[in-house]
């Protein structure tokens, strides 16, 4: 690789870096201390959770209904660094904005983590399609590997700072946990500014003929539409689809409400976000272990045995007591939540058709974003439902874990029934 490709690269990859930073530190670590704990004070532990699976579930929903017309988009213009810098923007504001929100504030809360979570989701649209600009062919494996690498180190490291300093508050000049929290979520959006500026500064775009924006969504949703005409005729390609949009709700709701979970059974703070940091530093080489295991049982073999590991977790969670038992919890996680990622990807390419692998990779990518409804929603019903049963704070929320074993369950059994080959004769039926 040239090495003007090689700083291409790099910037693109930078942004993993940048981005993974809200990820960590808001999304998995803070935001649900601080809700629970500052913005709900007060409030009933079960209903602060039902809030959270609400924010969580709101954000999804705007992004799932967003992402058709920003495929479109990115697809057909030359805009796609601007909508990036526009998105990454939107999460960047909302993010800062978290620290100006007082105690008992959490409707501001909810919604500037709802915006921060679109920024998130919405820019990474851009992102993924940006990859294709700074590389090809067998090439885009290990661009996107090393993007996908960073994103873990980086995020990780940043989250490490942070923990320290809400560890220790006045060796950085704070108050206390609570304005440590807080001066991370500037941190966060610092990060997330300052690494962004390389891909903005050195990624250029290959210039397409102008168009209307009108246009290049009619033509997204008439693509939309042959896309899923199609699928219906490719019966295991929607099998995997259907299996996928189940198990991984299932893997992004324990990522996103896993330190509430602890929080409602009593853990004290610097324990789960300590095993926060657990999940990140382990999520990286166990995904190249996946990897490697792959290659002797197949990717949906490996993927379903990490799908047991979820089942399980959830299963068990709901009656550990420990703070051993939780970091057990966290390390299980972190072993399979990477692997279950990356495989699922490689198996979905495996079974499409290869003259239309973008195609297709926009509606996984859609799938991928209404996956962040079901899960948060379904644990929110669940504790809600637990409480009008007479449920105490406590035992709602672990049978709210248990709620999530659907979702591993139906996403585990419908992938029983996705036959590599029988899709790849399905595909060359329809080809003719």
């Amino acid at each position: 690789m040239e090495p003007g490709s090689r700083k291409r690269v790099l910037a693109w990859a930078l942004y993993d870096w940048a981005n993974s930073a809200f990820a960590t530190t808001v999304m998995a670590g803070f935001f649900p201390v601080m809700f629970k704990q500052f913005w709900n004070a007060g409030a009933d532990a079960a209903l602060s959770t039902a809030r959270l699976g609400l924010a969580n579930s709101l954000a999804g929903i705007l992004t799932a209904v967003m992402a058709p017309f920003l495929g479109a988009v990115a697809d057909r213009s030359s805009m796609k660094k601007r909508l990036l810098g526009c998105f990454a923007s939107l999460g960047i504001a909302s993010t800062m904005g978290l620290s100006l929100a007082g105690k008992g504030e959490w409707p501001m809360a909810a919604l500037l983590y709802s915006l921060a979570l679109a920024g998130f989701l919405g820019g990474n649209v851009f992102y993924d399609a940006l990859l294709k600009t700074v590389s090809d062919g067998p090439a885009m494996d290990r661009v996107s590997s090393l993007g996908y690498g960073l994103g873990y180190l980086g995020g990780g490291l940043l989250f490490a700072l942070n923990v320290w300093m809400t560890l220790d508050p006045a060796r950085f000049g704070l108050s206390g946990t609570a304005d440590a929290v807080r001066i991370s979520f500037l941190t966060v959006g610092l990060w997330w500014a300052f690494f962004s500026l390389p891909l903005m500064v050195l990624v250029r775009e290959e210039r397409l003929p102008s168009q209307g924006l009108g246009a290049m969504v009619g033509q997204g949703i008439s693509e939309l539409r042959k896309t899923f005409h199609e699928i219906r005729h490719l019966k295991t390609i929607a099998v995997f689809l259907l299996a996928y949009w189940l198990y991984i709700d299932g893997v992004g709701t324990i990522i996103v409400m896993a330190v509430d979970y602890g929080l409602s059974l009593g853990f004290a703070q610097n324990d789960l976000v300590a095993a926060l940091l657990m999940v990140q530093f382990i999520g990286f080489p166990c995904a190249i272990v996946f990897g490697w295991i792959a290659g002797f049982m197949g990717p949906r073999r490996s993927i379903l045995a990490g799908l047991a590991i979820y089942l399980f977790v959830t299963v068990w969670g709901a009656f550990i007591d420990s703070r051993a038992e939780f970091y057990v919890m966290a390390l299980l996680i972190g072993t399979v939540q990477g692997g279950v990622q990356a495989l699922s990807r490689s198996l979905f390419a495996r079974i499409i058709p290869a003259d239309k692998a973008a195609q297709y990779f926009g509606f996984y990518n859609m799938i991928g974003k209404f996956a962040s409804i079901m899960g948060p929603v379904l644990v929110a019903v669940s504790v809600l439902v637990a409480r009008s049963f007479g449920a105490g704070p406590h035992l709602a929320p672990r049978i709210s874990i248990v709620s999530i074993a659907v979702l591993f369950i139906g996403g585990g059994l419908l992938l029983l029934g996705v036959d590599e080959e029988k899709g790849a004769r399905e595909v060359s039926f329809l080809q003719g």
